[in-house]
């Protein structure tokens, strides 16, 4: 979707909406912890968010995978800036059909710095003067398909604004003049460079709409965090320090925590000003950082740490090919990465009701493994690069740490998964999650005992009858309506205790189980195309939706992602011929993998099947 319609949607339905942007980090430790960030940012529902593009072009191969990754795996509408250093036309437009191809449509257009060295601008042999020309290309040969962004100055550009620090009236004039070419040439949407002088960001606003410039204009707000940091950014920009801002520092300059905590009463005080006088848009520059751009949004009670909204129990990618996807099993919900890897390639994604999953192809495991099926790559060095941070190197840390220990029986194995079920690990194999769902808090007790017991869960949801949308641990699909679940269950386990369920599903009518093992061997009360609902939601003046199926077809195409991981995402933290691996490996070949559903989810107990066994 457009920024632009998201902007509009927003003014219809007169709300506030907020946007943050990210810079391509120099190190893949800095890339892990920046998708990390990211991810938290992103729970709190940003209208988008966007990346840069690098001085002098040098990050054009990261902003591109990064990109990519927002819009397709962080799910988060994804604006990419784009610039015409060091760019010729065949780059720009690979970097635009790039994109284009993985279904992103917003890009920033800008002239950019000048490479790294250089103190002016100087235009590329082949390429462009200037982000006018560049929307005017855009707009040539993309149509109407790119909702282009432009750069606003409300003190003028950096280029044009003298060493005395002010612009001229001339050159101002001549820079709105400029703005208004960028917007009549097929701009939708402005964003301001930053600024502290609020009133003088009003009164660019008004300027701009006495010249003709209609579109929506976004302020852009950096929080100051600490103040070397603040004078470099300011001085880099040329940007106009207010006399009170100066005064309020001076004295606190290096109390770096009293420095931050007058940044966020500074940006909330500015924020509310700006939203005053009736503009409901906001944008921050994170600088990568997220405590003060967060807690100046809290502060305006535009978010609440404890309430995140979910518009779907999953988050959809943001890309125009799954714009209607509102089905998924729900075997990946706790690897949504890895579900989105493997499906990128369909022709059509579930709307509405699952379907027939025999008639999509889901793609290879390798093509998770490798992340080769997620993102057009250009060249091998890209191909590199693209591997390199796709491997969340902190994951693999923390699973080191809290599951590569040593392993003397099952029943070492048993207590990992207990402890993860009851908060004490963070991490978890067969989980990209950090930690454990929220709605795991109402059943983990329940998990702590079954795994206990040697039951290894690794998807659960508890049963829900009719809980409101907005209920802070079930909740989904905006407010007004009612949520429903079935409890779910999955698991590995021994044959004797398989047989142990099956056993007492005799007892429990409403209870559907299947169960495989890594062979193949199935067993099962259902018939493998019975498609259950497990989550639905009902909202006024809309159909019913149900976003989580179980689906015996795409169960056996998970089934070898599940028993793959005891090796991959376990077995491979030991040394070759370890004993904690060669009982993992034990494990993997000889445990069936269990799906259950209680179909009863106003009055059933799922975990009473498991009340009288006893571990062995």
């Amino acid at each position: 979707m457009k920024v632009i319609e998201k902007i509009q949607e927003s003014v219809k339905d007169d709300r506030v909406v907020f946007s943050f942007e990210f810079f391509p980090p120099k190190t893949e430790d800095g890339v892990d912890n920046l998708f990390e960030r990211m991810e938290r940012m992103v729970s709190h529902n940003p209208s988008f968010c966007d990346i840069t593009w690098g001085a002098g072009g040098s990050t054009a191969d990261l902003t591109l995978e990064i990109s990519n990754r927002m819009q397709n795996m962080v799910c988060v509408e994804t604006l990419m800036h784009l610039t015409c250093t060091n760019m010729p036309v065949e780059k720009i437009d690979h970097a635009l059909e790039t994109i284009k191809s993985n279904g992103i449509q917003n890009v920033l257009a800008l002239r950019g710095d000048p490479p790294h060295g250089q103190d002016k601008f100087v235009q590329v042999e082949g390429g462009f003067a200037c982000a006018l020309d560049l929307v005017k290309h855009m707009r040539a040969k993309y149509g109407d398909y790119f909702g282009i962004t432009v750069a606003g100055y409300p003190e003028a550009h950096p280029d044009v604004i003298p060493s005395t620090g002010l612009a001229t009236l001339e050159t101002y004039e001549n820079e709105l003049a400029y703005l208004k070419q960028k917007v009549d040439a097929g701009a939708d949407l402005i964003v301001t460079q930053l600024f502290y002088d609020t009133d003088n960001f009003l009164k660019f606003v008004s300027d701009c709409r006495q010249i003709g410039i209609t579109c929506p204009i976004v302020p852009g707000i950096m929080p100051i965090n600490n103040y070397k940091g603040f004078l470099r950014m300011t001085g880099f920009c040329k940007t106009r320090i207010p006399a009170e801002i100066t005064a309020a520092l001076e004295p606190i300059k290096d109390n770096e925590e009293a420095v931050k905590a007058y940044g966020i009463h500074l940006g909330t005080e500015m924020c509310k000003k700006i939203m005053a006088s009736g503009i409901k848009t906001l944008h921050l520059y994170t600088l990568n950082m997220e405590k003060s751009a967060l807690a100046i949004l809290m502060n305006l009670g535009l978010i609440e740490e404890s309430k995140i909204s979910r518009p779907l129990p999953w988050r959809r990618p943001t890309n125009v090919f799954r714009i209607k996807e509102d089905v998924r099993p729900i075997f990946w919900a706790n690897r949504p990465k890895s579900y989105i890897s493997r499906t990128i390639g369909w022709d059509e994604f579930p709307h509405g009701r699952w379907g027939n999953a025999k008639n999509p192809s889901y793609g290879a495991l390798s093509d998770y493994l490798n992340v080769l099926v997620t993102f057009v790559i250009s060249d091998i060095a890209a191909f590199v690069t693209l591997q390199q941070f796709m491997r969340a190197r902190s994951r693999d840390k923390k699973l080191q740490e809290e599951w590569a220990i040593a392993l003397n029986s099952v029943e070492d194995i048993y207590e990992r998964f207990m402890n993860y079920c009851l908060g004490k690990l963070r991490s978890c194999p067969w989980s990209e999650l950090d930690g454990l769902q929220a709605e795991t808090k109402i059943i983990d007790d329940h998990l702590g005992n079954i795994n206990s017991k040697g039951f290894l869960t690794i998807n659960s949801q508890p049963a829900v009858n009719g809980a409101k949308s907005d209920a802070p641990l079930v909740g989904w699909g905006g407010p007004g309506g009612f949520v429903y679940q079935k409890a779910y269950l999955e698991f590995f386990c021994s044959r004797e205790k398989l047989n142990a369920v099956i056993e007492k599903c005799t007892a429990f009518p409403f209870l559907t189980y299947m169960a495989v093992n890594k062979k193949g061997n199935w067993m099962s009360n259902v018939n493998q195309v019975d498609v259950n609902a497990v989550t639905w939601g009902v909202f006024p003046a809309k159909e019913i939706v149900q976003p989580t199926v179980v689906d015996p077809a795409s169960f056996m195409v998970w089934k070898d992602e599940a028993f793959e991981i005891w090796s991959r995402g376990w077995a491979q933290l030991y040394p070759e011929n370890d004993p904690s691996r060669t009982l993992l490996e034990q494990v993997q070949n000889s445990y069936f993998l269990v799906s259950l559903v209680d179909n009863d989810y106003i009055n059933g107990d799922l975990f009473a099947i498991f009340k009288d066994m006893i571990c062995n």
